[in-house]
This record gives C-alpha cells, structure tokens and sequence, in this order.
C-alpha cells in the first residue's frame, strides 16, 4: 500500500499544509495510507486529520519513518548533511543553479532517496500542475507597499507577520497606506499573466496603485528597460530560467530613477539566472527589506516563503490544486511522478 507521510514544517514562519482533511479523507478512500506529524504551528489543526482517518506521528519523526513511506513537505529539510533514504515531496529549490542546492543533492544520492520537487511537478505540456504562485504574488506585493510606507516615513519595513486572512491583509495595508499622507506609488509587474503576477496584480489594484503590467512580449527585446526606473515600484513575478533578461542591474542603484522598491517575488538571488543582481541574499519576516542604496533609497523585499503570510488560504487553494496528482501516488513510474524522477535523477547523474 502506498504510504504518504505529511511532515510538520521546521522552518521559522511556516504554517502551510499541502494537504488538507479533505484531501487526506480523499486519499485514503482510494487506497492511500496517511499519517500526518503532530505541528506546533501548522494553521490547520491536527484533530480535523485524525477525524479524517489518518495516523499520527510525532511532529519531525519522519527520519523514523518506513523507508517505504513518501515523505511530504513543503519548504527546506534541517541542513544537517544526513543521507536521504526516503523519497521526498517538497520545494528543492536545487535545480535553477542555486549553490545550497547541490549539498541537497549530494544528500539524496549518498541515501539513495528520490526528490520529487514540487516545482517540477508539471503535466505532458511541461505545466505545472499547483502552484503558490497567486498568494506569493498578493503577500509579496503587499510587503513591496509595507516597505515604500515604511520609506514615506523615513524608515525600513520593520518585521512582518501572519494575518487570520485576506481582508485582515488588505485593511492593515490599506491603514498604513492612508497613514503616509501621500498619493499611492506607481508600479510595474513583469509576469503579470502568470500566477504570481496576477496576485500581484490584484493586491495593488485592492490597494488603489496603478499597476503597468508587462510579460514575455515586453521584455523579448532583452533590455535594458527603462520604463521600470521610471516606476516607483518593481514586482518580479517570473520564473527565472537560462536566458532571461536582466530587469534591474547593478548600475540602476546610481541611474536616476523614481524606483525605490523591489518586490523579488521568485527570489532567487543566489541562481545564475537572477534577474534582479542588486542583492545577494534572501530577506526575512523579521527583516523583510534590504536597503541596497541610499541616495536615493532602494530596498529589495525577498522573502522566499511569501503564502504563509496568509497560511490557511493558500493552502487551501494549493492542496486544491495538488491533490488529483497525489490520488495517482499509486503509479509512480509514470504521469507527474515519472517526469519528476527523472528530473531528479538527471541533475544528480550530473553532480
């Protein structure tokens, strides 16, 4: 019997699930073991799981865990250098060119385990089959405003924190916008037909900011592109890859500009394909801006889990969107599964 292990998330400000009750009832009346680690944070609580007929494990027990059992995660492993004997479901976030990446690999090819990476979890058209993207676009644009705010008063965001849900979300940032006295920014997103940049998109527009919204056919020419200066907010929404542009270059920190803040909603800034080069490393919920220039301003907002900042709706929409893929766990060999192993097993056949 197939056996899917949900484990309890470690990483500080982590409260999503990428399985509901629903879904769990759902797997499990196709055939599908479930057991789902106790969590002292997850936002949905460990009884509606129980209710639902699955096990329960003890929260970060899944290195015990059958060797058999698929564990389930979302965001990064300790990195404590053990092997990885299990196969895993979670964010690698090792196949872009990221340098902490390939110690991830190292692990699963020392343990013999398989990385199923959510990321890579597409459909025979090479889609992917559940995303964020939409909540990492609406909370990474919301935090963008928090730190434009925060410059109005002459100051760098200060920390940040989860919220019940959206309309909590919009009438926080609606008051600390009012709060300012001044006329709302202008901003430019580039994925705007995307996910990521459609909430993006969204939250703005909720927020009163005029959005120009770019995509592949603004952005063919290669760059440099100006008319992102001339912003006073920037909202990267793509998915970085081998050969896309530049938007932001180093060289823009002393260019005259209206920009002063930068939404990196992929956040990739250790990949080799970074498109914003202006910092070198992700932010946090404590501090959520980095100030790359002073005269004038600029700070990058980059924080890589965006959606817990409002856990329960996006992780609602995700499992929504993840499930039909996790009721053929049965068939690993082939459908979304095969083409994820074989992802995996390429990059670590190439270490």
């Amino acid at each position: 019997m197939t056996h899917l292990w949900v484990r309890a998330e470690q990483r500080p400000n982590e409260e999503r699930v990428g399985l509901t009750p629903e879904g769990a009832a759902a797997l499990i009346a196709a055939g599908i073991r479930v057991t789902v680690e106790e969590s002292h944070v997850r936002a949905i609580p460990i009884d509606r799981y129980k209710d639902a007929g699955c096990e329960i494990a003890a929260e970060n027990s899944w290195p015990e865990a059958p060797l058999d059992a698929i564990i389930f995660g979302l965001k990064e492993l300790p990195e404590d250098g053990t092997p990885l004997p299990h196969r895993h479901i979670m964010f690698g976030h090792a196949y872009k060119g990221q340098h902490s990446g390939r110690a991830l690999l190292e692990r699963f090819k020392a343990g013999g385990g398989t990385l199923y990476d959510l990321e890579y979890l597409v459909d025979e058209d090479g889609r992917r089959v559940a995303a964020f993207g939409y909540w990492a676009g609406y909370a990474g644009a919301a935090v963008t405003l928090k730190a434009w705010a925060a410059q109005q008063r002459g100051e760098v965001c200060p920390p940040v924190g989860v919220y019940a849900g959206k309309d909590a979300l919009n009438d926080d940032l609606l008051a600390e916008l009012d709060a300012t006295g001044t006329a709302r920014p202008r901003a430019i997103v580039i994925g705007a037909l995307g996910r990521v940049g459609t909430g993006a998109a969204d939250l703005c527009e909720a927020m009163g900011v005029a959005v120009t919204k770019w995509d592949m056919a603004e952005t063919s020419s290669g760059g440099p592109f100006p008319e992102i200066l001339d912003h006073d907010l920037f909202l990267n929404c793509i998915f970085a890859r081998p050969g896309t542009p530049v938007f932001v270059p180093q060289e823009a920190l002393t260019a005259p500009r209206n920009l002063t803040a930068i939404g990196d909603v992929a956040c990739d800034p250790d990949s080799d394909y970074n498109p914003v080069p202006v910092y070198d490393r992700a932010t946090t919920w404590d501090a959520p801006a980095l100030r790359v220039a002073n005269d004038p301003v600029m700070d990058v907002m980059a924080i890589d889990n965006l959606p817990s900042m409002l856990p329960v709706e996006s992780s609602e929409d995700y499992a929504a969107q993840l499930l039909p893929s996790l009721l053929t766990l049965n068939d690993l060999d082939s459908g979304v599964w095969g083409r994820a192993e074989a992802t995996c097993n390429t990059h670590i056949e190439g270490l």
